[in-house]
């Protein structure tokens, strides 16, 4: 039995039967008696678990709390290397926000983690700064604007917005009904139900210029609904699919491009030339044209033949401007 099993169950023990002595959890752990003393340090010293013992009835339990809730161990359902696991997690998530709400309220999250593993082990601080995580392009939201909308999230409430649409070049005010928040490419998008357009739309959350909660509920849809409408096609211009690209990439990119999920709805094969056929579903392909074009002469088009012309129009533009 590992340590973090031992404690959780220790913890159990005292929660459940009151006052328990130190025979009883030496025969339900089946643990030496050091084993024992070291799991009952580790959780008052480390974890800060308020555990006593009680001379009277001889026995181990948890101090009354004299105010707040009750001391609670959420820490112990990782194991070790889920910890370390965390940490890259908390890493990246700050690394998102460094100086906002997401930074604010994982930092307790992370003491906690360090806590648990202790000094030993590399020092968690240290482990963070072995590992990089870079971020190109990365579009940060003033923090502002992040909390009001992750509160009309979380309230179900709506939300007035003034906008810059980059496609327009314009700015307007929108009331909307968020119902959810998307993380694509190092940048935050909001998908809300626009009640001056009346259809779901996705929002850039760095594109707010300003926010305001509003009193009235948020109109509710299905999670399943927001889903098949916004995550159907490819990129973040997804919405519902209606046409499929098939892309032909050379040998020489072929056997990365074969390990790369483009849209969770492809199909790809083998061809006896060596190169690998990618067939994916899309609805805008603005995006789409992008990272074809990111490619170079390692791939090739093959259908439709509007994307096709969408292609080869974007070539010439881009040749025009050296000419």
């Amino acid at each position: 039995m590992t340590r973090t099993a031992r404690v959780y169950q220790i913890e159990m023990l005292i929660r459940n039967r009151g006052p328990v002595s130190f025979k009883s959890m030496l025969e339900s752990l089946e643990v030496s008696p050091a084993t024992l003393k070291r799991d009952l340090e580790y959780l008052r010293d480390r974890l800060g678990a308020p555990i006593e013992y009680d001379r009277s009835a001889n026995g181990y339990r948890f101090v009354a709390p004299t105010r707040g809730a009750r001391h609670e161990l959420p820490g112990l359902w990782f194991s070790e290397r889920e910890l370390y696991a965390l940490l890259m997690a908390h890493q990246l998530l700050a690394g998102l926000d460094p100086d906002g709400p997401i930074s604010r309220h994982l930092a307790p999250l992370l003491d906690r983690i360090h806590r648990l593993l202790g000094q030993g082990d590399g020092d968690a601080r240290a482990l963070l700064r072995r590992v990089k995580i870079v971020s190109p392009a990365r579009r940060p939201v003033p923090s502002r604007f992040f909390e009001k909308v992750g509160e009309a999230l979380l309230q179900r409430r709506r939300l007035h917005m003034r906008y810059h649409s980059r496609g327009r070049g314009a700015t307007g005010e929108r009331e909307v009904s968020p119902q959810r928040l998307v993380h694509y490419r190092n940048t935050w998008y909001l998908d809300a139900w626009c009640h001056r357009r009346e259809r779901l739309l996705r929002f850039a959350l760095d594109a707010i210029e300003e926010a305001t909660l509003l009193e009235p509920r948020a109109r509710e849809m299905a999670v399943d609904a927001v889903e098949a409408e916004m995550d159907g096609g490819y990129g973040i211009y997804a919405g519902a699919p209606g046409r499929r690209a098939t892309l032909v990439f050379q040998p020489q990119a072929a056997p990365w491009i074969s390990r790369e999920e483009w849209h969770p709805d492809q199909r790809g094969c083998w061809r006896a030339d060596g190169c690998y056929e990618l067939e994916l579903p899309y609805a805008d392909e603005t995006e789409l044209v992008m990272d074809i074009l990111r490619q170079g002469d390692d791939v090739r088009v093959v259908a439709p033949a509007s994307l096709v012309d969408a292609v080869r129009a974007r070539l010439r533009a881009a040749l025009a401007r050296y000419d």
